[in-house]
């Protein structure tokens, strides 16, 4: 156990994206071995019924596994293998049902747009764990290594730094740039016969057109990412740290 983990074990360690990732796609593994099984089980017994009742109890599953894990322990199985656990703001213990579940909702709306504010808060949070007044820490520092967690980021006191209200506006005015750029360059691959507007409007796209779909989602989910964390920390014009 390294120096710095010892002399951070008296504060919060907030997990990076990367330990967040870790866990989440153990989860996903174990959705997708409960979904698996459950169609095995049902093609298997060739009843109606049964593969309703089947039905049912994944979507029971699937939507009570995070909220019912979180409450009661902490954290899901996957929070548990990354070293993680689900911290509530107010009382510094395991988050409510309620708080678990509207948790569980935002992510579900908002995917992996939910996680583009890390680096741009104080405590590694993203948009479901600023919502619900939560936090993901380390459960055990004693485990952890140095590249798996920050410390709480502290704001210069100096005055240096614009205020979070001149920041948060110049990052909305910014995403909303990038955003119009983003369909100007939309239309201009319409016109250039890079995309076809029955792909954009009925989604029926062919191979290529969904390769780029899915790469320009990567690209868009990176530059809001960024733009939010170069805001936030005053580097975007219009709102620089003097």
């Amino acid at each position: 156990m390294s120096t710095d983990i010892r002399n951070a074990t008296s504060a919060p360690l907030y997990a990076r994206f990367s330990r967040r990732m870790r866990g989440i796609v153990i989860d996903w593994i174990i959705a997708m071995v409960v979904l698996f099984a459950a169609v095995m089980l049902a093609s298997a017994t060739g009843s109606s019924d049964v593969s309703r009742t089947l039905g049912y109890l994944v979507i029971a599953f699937l939507l009570l596994y995070e909220p019912v894990l979180v409450t009661l322990t902490g954290g899901t199985v996957g929070h548990w293998a990354s070293n993680l656990r689900v911290v509530d703001d107010r009382t510094g213990g395991n988050v409510s049902f309620a708080k678990a579940l509207a948790r569980l909702a935002i992510k579900g709306v908002l995917s992996w747009y939910s996680f583009v504010i890390l680096a741009a808060t104080r405590r590694n949070q993203a948009v479901h764990d600023l919502l619900t007044r939560s936090t993901v820490q380390i459960r055990d520092a004693s485990k952890a290594r140095v590249g798996q967690y920050v410390t709480e980021r502290a704001e210069p006191a100096d005055g240096s730094m614009p205020s979070s209200l001149r920041r948060s506006v110049v990052t909305v005015l910014y995403l909303a740039l990038s955003l119009a750029v983003w369909f100007m360059m939309l239309g201009g691959l319409v016109v250039a016969g890079v995309l076809s507007e029955r792909c954009i409007d009925q989604d029926f796209c062919s191979a290529g057109e969904r390769a780029f779909n899915v790469a320009s989602g990567v690209g868009t989910l990176l530059v809001v990412a960024g733009v939010i964390a170069l805001g936030w920390k005053g580097r975007l014009p219009g709102a620089r740290r003097a």
